[in-house]
């Protein structure tokens, strides 16, 4: 029985799948060929890149007019600034592609002789055109995971594709695709023998073109979805479908993971008598994120780098992004942590991202949080806000100076705090959800306990600002009425120098909003 996969390149005979050169703009890249043009793919990490790749290698080679090869030069990774090392090995590579992919019973022998006579700074060159020299047709070479390579290595690999560019096609390849997470534009190359940064377009000026593979649509979603329904009969109801596509966006790791663990992981969706309905969905959800399953984890683990922390800090905090450099916002987009949102400029890429970057960060706080007493529950185990809230301001006035220290992003450690007792208090029970976005000057937050939803408001008071209590009421008012609720909590954190300790300023009281709704006011 094929299955929903998320490891490596898809297997048509065990997997689930969407025709990937349906995905491309086939006609396209035939084009750019058949002009003998070198050109770049890119597109975030567990996406498709190289299932496609080897079945566009396959559809030339089938073609009959081209000797399409595709390598993989992620093992040269580990020679780092080694040059001799890596080009060995990138030689190497490619020898042992042509004999797995295309039978070539020559192309070792041609390695190790290559290797043997020519330096590190050529080697690369000559294998190749030795090797197209000797091919039957032109030749036309996949390269991926390039952006693997640092420094030097990048620079050498570059350059020598770039050298043997005049001869193609008899003596070079016709045409080089290189496949990297980034577009070869915003390489920053930092080389060991140059002071200057060098950038890809410098070393790499033969470039025709970037294309982007980009997410699945939700037709894709859809379509992907009913590859399960036609092999095993299971249905996923139309509500179900449609929260796969709003959960995904169709980031098409997320896609095949939601899939993966709704069908095959949970009890009941193992069941194929059972439709899959949108409480599934959000509970294969809840068991990705819980798990930090390998994907997340590396997604979160970028938020340590500081092009990442520019954008993501202000985006949580509901800020402008200020005099954030070009390229660490393009660099997110690239990743594909972020997405240019029509009408909404730059945001979170989907809402499971969404979900993922701020419970990371709050990580370190909820680690570091004494026992709490569940004294917010009733007696039948449901949810009593007006304790919570006691329960919060307590937790705040004994925990929270020395907890804020603990937050991996300052200017929002308040934020991270107290979403760390929430997610405390959720405990495998409820949800917590999380809306934020630039300029927005807010983050929303919005607690489900079985029968308890609760809808609170974040806002930050800065040197230089007015109170933000008025401006909240109305903020809080949309979002309350977004969630059919006639009450909710307004936390504002004084963030101003000068202040006094938190528990002399740590305050509550009850105001109106301009709807009439009842709002409970925190002031910490």
């Amino acid at each position: 029985m094929r299955f929903f996969t998320t490891e490596g390149p898809v297997r048509a005979e065990d997997h689930y799948f969407l025709p990937p050169l349906q995905r491309w703009d086939l006609a396209e890249i035939l084009t750019l060929i058949e002009r003998k043009k070198y050109f770049l793919l890119h597109a975030p990490r567990q996406t498709g890149k190289t299932t496609c790749l080897l079945a566009l290698m396959k559809h030339l080679n089938r073609d009959g007019r081209y000797r399409a090869l595709y390598a993989n030069l992620e093992t040269a990774q580990a020679a780092r600034e080694n040059v001799p090392l890596a080009m060995t090995g990138i030689v190497q590579t490619l020898a042992n592609s042509a004999r797995l992919w295309l039978k070539d019973p020559h192309a070792e022998a041609l390695a190790r002789q290559v290797l043997s006579e020519q330096a590190a700074t050529v080697a690369l060159e000559q294998y190749l055109t030795h090797w197209c020299e000797a091919s039957p047709r032109p030749v036309i070479l996949l390269l991926d995971e390039v952006d693997a390579l640092v420094g030097d290595t990048l620079i050498a690999l570059l350059r020598q594709i770039r050298a043997g560019y005049a001869q193609r096609p008899e003596s070079f390849p016709q045409t080089v695709i290189l496949c990297g997470v980034r577009d070869l534009r915003d390489y920053r190359i930092h080389a060991s023998s140059e002071s200057e940064v060098i950038t890809g377009g410098s070393a790499f000026n033969i470039k025709a073109k970037s294309l982007r593979l980009g997410d699945f649509t939700a037709a894709e979603v859809a379509a992907l979805l009913q590859e399960h329904t036609a092999e095993t009969g299971q249905i996923f109801t139309p509500e179900a479908l449609a929260r796969v596509w709003e959960l995904t966006l169709g980031q098409p790791w997320l896609v095949n993971a939601l899939a993966y663990e709704t069908c095959f992981e949970i009890r009941e969706g193992r069941d194929r008598a059972h439709p899959i309905e949108v409480a599934l969905i959000d509970r294969a959800k809840e068991n990705l994120i819980l798990r930090r399953v390998t994907h997340l984890d590396q997604l979160a683990d970028k938020l340590r780098e500081p092009r990442v922390r520019r954008v993501i800090e202000p985006m949580l905090a509901g800020a402008l992004l200020g005099e954030v450099p070009e390229d660490d916002i393009q660099y997110l987009l690239d990743l594909g942590l972020c997405r240019m949102a029509q009408g909404q400029g730059l945001t979170i890429a989907n809402p499971i991202y969404r979900e993922v970057l701020p419970r990371a960060l709050a990580f370190t706080p909820q680690a570091s949080l004494p026992h709490i007493s569940p004294s917010w529950l009733n007696s039948d185990g449901g949810l009593n806000p007006e304790r919570l809230l006691e329960s919060f301001l307590a937790f705040w006035r004994q925990h929270g100076e020395p907890l804020l220290g603990s937050a991996p992003y300052h200017e929002i450690a308040p934020h991270l705090v107290l979403m760390a007792f929430l997610q405390r208090v959720v405990n495998g029970e409820g949800t917590l959800e999380r809306e934020y976005a630039i300029g927005r000057g807010r983050m929303d937050l919005c607690l489900r306990y079985r029968a308890v939803t609760l809808g609170i408001e974040l806002k930050v008071w800065r040197d230089g600002a007015p109170d933000p209590l008025a401006e909240g009421l109305v903020q809080l008012d949309g979002y309350l009425a977004g969630l059919d609720l006639d009450s909710g909590w307004l936390i504002v954190f004084d963030r101003r120098t000068g202040q006094p300790p938190i528990g002399e300023r740590l305050a509550r009281a009850e105001a109106l909003s301009p709807q009439g709704r009842r709002i409970q006011v925190v002031r910490v």
